[in-house]
């Protein structure tokens, strides 16, 4: 066992942790961040994907003590107050939820991309979102909310 300590969605923690353990483990099982799910748990699908110093990983991959001393972000970081994100608002708008379980993945990976690229094109978008499956909406949906969310935060 060993004790890590790195800002979990901007705020500070400590955690005992086992030394195999995964960060996807470490978030769900530990710390009850369930807007990480469990896939493949081989990085073959993307949907546990967070943020790690503001790059997309894999959780399934990564070891747990990888976020000691770093910024981990899950879903939960971006609304504030109670208010949505422009990325999730735009999401819902364009219809790119459908059954939701890829979701947190995608709007992570948006606003990794759009801190990168605040005007992406469909080729970049496709580029950034490559190793995240969604077995709904065939990613139309998806790339049109990015371009909704890439105009919405340019407003803002």
């Amino acid at each position: 066992m060993k004790i890590i300590r790195f800002q979990l969605n901007g705020k500070w923690v400590e955690v005992e942790i086992e030394e195999n353990m995964t960060l996807l483990d470490l978030l769900r099982r530990k710390l009850h961040i369930t807007s990480v799910k469990r896939g493949c748990e081989r990085g073959e699908c993307g949907v546990c994907t967070v943020l790690l110093d503001d790059k997309p990983v894999y959780s399934c991959l990564t070891p747990a003590l990888k976020a000691e001393g770093r910024s981990v972000i899950t879903v939960e970081y971006l609304s504030k107050n109670g208010k949505l994100h422009p990325i999730q608002e735009a999401f819902i708008k364009s219809g790119a939820v459908q059954c939701g379980f890829c979701t947190p993945a995608f709007i992570l990976t948006t606003y990794a991309l759009l801190k990168e690229n605040k005007n992406p094109s469909e080729e970049d978008i496709k580029r950034f979102f490559d190793g995240i499956i969604c077995r709904c909406t065939g990613y139309v949906k998806i790339i049109e909310a990015v371009k909704i969310a890439s105009e919405l935060c340019n407003q803002s």
